[in-house]
Formats: C-alpha cells, sequence, structure tokens
C-alpha cells in the first residue's frame, strides 16, 4: 500500500483524503498544516457543503486525526523541510498548500524524508502530466517531484487530445472561470 502525506488541508488535501479512503491503493499516514488545528481538520472533514456530510467515523485523540479507527498524525509545520515525513511513514508527499509548487520549494518534503513529491497546481519548472495525455512520460527512476498541473488543464486536455489525435486542432482558445481560493 503506498503511504501518502497531504502538506495542506483545503479543498484538495482534503478530497485527496477522500479519495483514498473510498478507493483505497493508497494510505494517507500524515498530515500538515499550519493555519488548522486538528478539531477544526476534523470539522472540515465531517462536513463538505459540495461533497456531502462524510459517511464514516471521524475524531482527534492525542493531536492526531482519526478516520474510521485509522491514525493519521497531524503536523503544524510551516517549513516542509521540517515535517517529519519520513518518521510519520510518508513516501510519498502530496503538496496543496498553492505555495511550494517550485521544484526548488517542494524539494524541501524530501530533506524531511519523503520519497517523491506530487503538487497539486501547475508549476513554473517540474514536469506536468494529466492521466490519458502524457502519463507514460513519467520515470520513476528519475522524476521525484512532479506537477499534475491544472484543474483547467485536466479537463481540457483529454479532449483536446483526442480531438487532435483524430481530426486536428489547428487554433484552439478557450476561458475559464475560477472561484477565489485562500491561495
Amino acid at each position: 500500500m503506498v503511504k501518502v502525506g497531504i502538506n495542506g488541508f483545503g479543498r484538495i488535501g482534503r478530497l485527496v483524503l477522500r479519495a483514498s479512503l473510498a478507493k483505497g491503493g493508497a494510505q494517507v499516514v500524515a498530515l500538515n498544516d499550519p493555519f488548522l488545528d486538528v478539531e477544526y481538520m476534523a470539522y472540515l472533514l465531517k462536513y463538505d457543503s459540495t461533497h456531502g456530510r462524510f459517511s464514516g467515523k471521524v475524531e482527534t485523540k492525542n493531536g492526531n486525526l482519526v478516520v474510521d479507527g485509522s491514525v493519521i498524525r497531524v503536523f503544524a509545520c510551516k517549513n516542509p523541510a521540517e515535517i517529519p515525513w519520513g518518521d510519520a511513514g510518508a513516501d510519498y508527499v502530496v503538496e496543496s498548500t498553492g505555495v511550494f509548487t517550485t521544484t526548488e520549494k517542494a524539494s524541501a518534503h524530501l530533506a524531511g524524508g519523503a520519497k517523491k513529491v506530487i503538487i497539486s497546481a501547475p508549476s513554473a519548472d517540474a514536469p506536468m502530466f494529466v492521466m490519458g495525455v502524457n502519463h507514460t512520460a513519467y520515470d520513476n527512476n528519475t522524476m521525484h517531484i512532479v506537477s499534475n498541473a491544472s484543474c483547467t488543464t485536466n479537463c481540457l486536455a483529454p479532449l483536446a487530445k483526442i480531438i487532435n489525435d483524430n481530426f486536428g486542432i489547428e487554433e484552439g482558445l478557450m476561458t475559464t472561470i475560477h472561484a477565489t481560493t485562500a491561495t
């Protein structure tokens, strides 16, 4: 089972946790967010205005989040290099703060013991991958920090790829409207 840490427990961080619980294959073992206390993390996970109430059991114990009986260690570090991902057992880190989006900044997670970092936003210099578009170009041996691009890219790129592969695209224009976020 893949062991995951999440840095940033906003909308994306919570959805990563929910998806890992619903689909399996990945176990979230640690969360880091210096701006949320563990009680508020539990509240935000339980009650989601878009996805509804979480169906599992959510509680806190000894400063950690406990979801369906599984303990998830909680940290409140502002500097990613200080987050003890290795001690918590997290091999992969989802960087979902919207702050550490370059390879240099995201690499601080490696100092804390993580082996791989996935930036949940566009990056100026990290390789970007979209499932169904270019995911086969990922090289596990050399790429330790990657980006999964933007939500808009993940919506448009698979459709554009199909159209381009079958008919060709000479020119295109798209517009996106995005809700205000904390970052």
